[in-house]
């Protein structure tokens, strides 16, 4: 499975962000953990609960997952 984080980016920028180095300082969230979010790597339900809390929104609000293809 894969995690899609687009729709986080997306809320992001209609909070008026643009700079995605921000969420560092914004969530209290490292550097690492927004390396993690642009290529769509998983990253802990504490570093994902900061950054609902910062952006006032719900997990779903931010990522999807998405199954793997299946053969």
């Amino acid at each position: 499975m894969k995690v899609d984080y687009s729709k986080l980016w997306e809320r992001y920028k209609e909070k008026g962000y643009k700079n995605k180095t921000d969420l560092i300082s914004l969530a209290c969230v490292s550097t690492n953990i927004v390396a993690k979010l642009n290529k769509g790597e998983y990253v802990s339900m504490d570093s994902l609960a900061k950054i609902c809390r910062a952006l006032d929104c719900d997990i779903g609000d931010i990522c999807v997952i998405n199954p793997a293809d299946q053969k």
